[in-house]
């Protein structure tokens, strides 16, 4: 079972992001589990997503503590919180930002910013950070991004997403 959190601001589509992870994970035949950690959150106060993948049912319905990645969809989270908490050593992180970021594991960036807004026109990086997901983790398949996109929105917004996507499928990368 593969396990990952994901760290957003209310607003950024942190818990659809989980959703259509998951959405994603099921499309390429796996079985996954998602659900958001929040309270009376507001728009950009911090909140944490969570999904799990395997490749058989998943009967665990606790918190998720050891996370295998952690998403980051707002590089100012990383000096508000503890994001690598509890990840596995082996684990890996995907970030988004335009700068290197060391954080002491695996770590691997996209500008999710940049591309939502010259492609959506807004920085909500839900689907833009599942493209750079897919590629950094090859858990789940691009097609299968796009199609849990698909699934969730309807026309442009749905084109736009999975525009974003596909551009931080390319654009994504290990930070050395």
């Amino acid at each position: 079972m593969f396990e990952i959190r994901i760290h957003g601001r209310g607003g950024q589509g942190a818990v659809t992001a989980s959703e259509m992870l998951a959405a994603a994970a099921f499309i390429d035949g796996k079985y996954p589990q998602a659900f958001p950690k929040f309270g009376p959150e507001r728009t950009g106060a911090p909140v944490e997503a969570f999904c799990r993948i395997s490749d058989r049912p998943i009967r665990l319905r606790s918190h998720s503590y050891e996370p295998d990645c952690v998403i980051v969809m707002d590089k100012s989270l990383v000096d508000a919180l503890d994001v690598t908490a509890g990840i596995k050593g082996a684990g890996m992180i995907l970030i988004n930002s335009n700068k290197d970021v060391n954080l002491g594991h695996k770590t691997y960036e996209v500008d999710a910013t940049k591309i939502s807004l010259e492609t959506l026109g807004k920085n909500i990086v839900s689907g833009t950070m599942l493209g750079a997901f897919s590629k950094a983790s090859g858990l789940v398949s691009l097609k299968g991004i796009l199609g849990a996109i698909k699934e969730r929105f309807s026309g442009s917004v749905a084109e736009k997403n999975m525009q974003a996507a596909g551009r931080a499928y390319e654009e994504c990368r290990e930070v050395l």
